[in-house]
């Protein structure tokens, strides 16, 4: 049997999770964390194809379970209608559209226009950061959809991690997936899906900042195309 520990991780209860599990270990890991948590924990979905099958995942563990989505204001149009897709589906979700303090006006008449081209991180943390922070003032854990093959500064990814950016435990279900084992999945429940998926967008964030990928190099090369920005700050220390 092949399991992982959380040495690194603060808690009077170091839990073990076999990951040569149908799910590679996240069923385990979900049921534990709703277990552990109650209802102080919630899922920040962005409803990438990454978040299908965690919210289909996450259905099957607790029905009623509560999901955030930041909504920018700024998404595809496409991203909008899967929100309705899944609510139909799953309709014993608690899904919230949780929208930030300064509406697309105001902020472009306290920073001026097109704050994602002139400073992505700023408008980042105006629209996703801060509203984050809000939501997870009160809980003890949220859930994310991190997998370590995603990205370099994912590859260290842990099941549980502890989150001092958020004051919170982050919850990783999905790090040993792979790409195929997504879509496998999606295919094998028939989960609905951001059609831009196909379309050349691997990772679907806002409008203005997500453009379509050429090649089959790192999934996210299209969120912050020609910048040097790479994350909007959610998964990052500081």
């Amino acid at each position: 049997m092949t399991t992982v520990t959380h040495d690194n991780w603060e808690t009077s209860e170091k839990p073990v999770f076999d990951i040569m599990t149908p799910t590679k270990g996240a069923q385990e890991v979900l049921e534990w964390s709703y277990h552990h948590y109650g209802d102080d924990i919630v899922y920040a979905c962005s409803f990438g194809v990454e978040g299908m099958v965690m919210i289909d995942l996450i259905a099957r563990v607790k029905p009623t379970a509560r999901i955030i989505f930041l909504d920018t204001g700024i998404h595809f149009k496409e991203t909008y209608e899967l929100i309705d897709r899944v609510k139909e589906r799953y309709p014993e979700l608690q899904i919230k559209m949780v929208k930030p303090h300064l509406t697309l006006d105001e902020q472009a008449e306290e920073y001026g226009e097109a704050l994602w081209e002139r400073n992505p991180n700023k408008c980042c943390n105006i629209r996703k950061i801060i509203p984050l922070e809000k939501e997870l003032s009160q809980e003890e854990a949220w859930i994310s959809g991190l997998r370590r093959e995603q990205s370099p500064s994912r590859a260290s990814t842990d099941f549980l991690n502890k989150d001092d950016k958020f004051k919170a435990v982050k919850v990783c279900p999905l790090i040993h997936w792979t790409w195929q084992d997504i879509w496998n999945y999606v295919r094998k429940e028939d989960l609905p899906y951001n059609p831009l998926h196909e379309q050349g967008y691997p990772s679907i964030g806002c409008s203005v900042c997500t453009a379509k990928v050429t090649d089959s190099g790192d999934s996210r090369a299209g969120r912050w195309a020609n910048t040097d920005k790479t994350e909007c700050g959610l998964h990052s220390d500081s």
